[in-house]
């Protein structure tokens, strides 16, 4: 999930480097759009995120955990897929809310 300013780099290396993609998970916008309303929008418009809505899996994924739809989302995103085979990284100004779970942290809070 792409977070304020300090995630710049990312956006302009997603939208302008070859092999860097942003996905923004659509549960995660949703809960990024309750705090401060407006910023899903914003995100969505960015040129370099791609908007990852649940399927199927996703869905019984999110459905099956108690923490919360963007977390759960967010976390089956990140996990190894055949376009992804290494799993893709969570970049987040909340890193100590993913400890104990199997992702890769890029914090960008600090």
């Amino acid at each position: 999930m792409l977070m304020p300013h300090r995630a710049g780099p990312l956006r302009s290396g997603a939208h302008a480097e070859s092999g860097w993609f942003l996905y923004a998970p659509a549960c995660a916008l949703v809960e990024a759009d309750r705090a401060r309303p407006g910023r899903a929008e914003h995100i969505a418009a960015l040129p370099g995120p791609t908007v990852l809505g649940l399927d199927s899996p996703a869905a019984l994924a999110v459905a099956r955990d108690a923490v919360g739809w963007a977390a759960v989302h967010t976390a089956y995103v990140a996990q190894p897929t055949p376009e992804r085979p290494a799993g893709a990284w969570v970049a987040t100004a909340a890193a100590d809310q993913w400890k104990g779970r199997p992702v890769r942290i890029l914090d960008v809070g600090r």
